[in-house]
């Protein structure tokens, strides 16, 4: 995509570069700036992507790897692949797939979201934790996401949002604009965090996120808000039959 065109602050290689950067202090800074409520959001959208009791999931934008050991945990018959363009994210992911003991179930990989390196319908279930507002091309990824899931299959996508209240969106920018940069600072980058949050500006309003899931082929595109509106949890399937059985 050219400059103007494309869906992100920064380019593909820009923001591979940002996230090996961080990766060091990524689970900390995580940890503090979502006072703990990063679990509770990744375990409602793994809750909804394993509904259907699918086997193979993709995990896209894997990061460190907390969504993919949280999906192996709660489906002890799943098998996990990861992708991510940051080779130093992946590292810590693999270690702690490792240490976990779950290391024989899951796959990483480097790999772009808008160029998925598999065949199509191989997964039965896709999800992505904090990835999309980062991706260059939107509808090519939610495009590339359709190709490789099976009939029946389910994706869930988290991302930060500012929440529609006017009272919590005051809040929310304060908190994104002046204390997580400020957190960023102290504890690894500061020119990182401020990006988040001028990235959570300028993503798609949830309905538009919709939209565009609907465009590319997903049916039943749904958005539920969480913690007032400061996550979005985008869900969506492909017609069919999913592995489980259940239509």
């Amino acid at each position: 995509m050219t400059r103007e065109a494309r869906d992100t602050l920064i380019s593909a290689g820009e923001n591979r570069r940002m996230f090996d950067r961080i990766a060091r202090r990524y689970d900390l800074l995580n940890a503090l700036m979502s006072l703990g409520l990063h679990r509770v959001w990744r375990r409602r959208a793994v809750q909804r992507l394993v509904e259907n009791q699918g086997r193979d999931v993709l995990d896209i934008g894997c990061g460190t790897g907390d969504v993919a050991i949280a999906v192996l945990r709660k489906v002890p018959s799943a098998c996990v692949t990861g992708i991510d363009v940051s080779a130093d994210m992946l590292a810590i992911a693999k270690a702690k797939t490792h240490e976990a003991g779950l290391a024989d179930r899951v796959a990483y990989q480097e790999a772009d979201a808008i160029r998925l390196p598999f065949a199509d319908a191989s997964f039965d279930g896709i999800i992505s934790a904090f990835c999309i507002r980062n991706i260059v091309d939107h509808a090519a990824a939610l495009t590339d996401m359709r190709r490789v899931l099976r009939p029946g299959g389910t994706v869930a996508i988290l991302e930060l949002a500012a929440p529609p209240n006017p009272v919590l969106k005051l809040v929310h920018r304060l908190y994104t604009h002046q204390v997580i940069p400020l957190l960023g600072a102290l504890l690894s980058q500061r020119s990182a965090y401020r990006y988040l949050a001028d990235s959570i500006d300028h993503f798609p309003p949830p309905p538009a996120i919709v939209a565009a899931m609907t465009r590319c082929g997903l049916a039943g595109a749904v958005h539920t808000p969480l913690t007032g509106g400061f996550v979005s949890l985008f869900t969506a399937r492909i017609p069919g039959v999913a592995a489980g059985g259940n239509p």
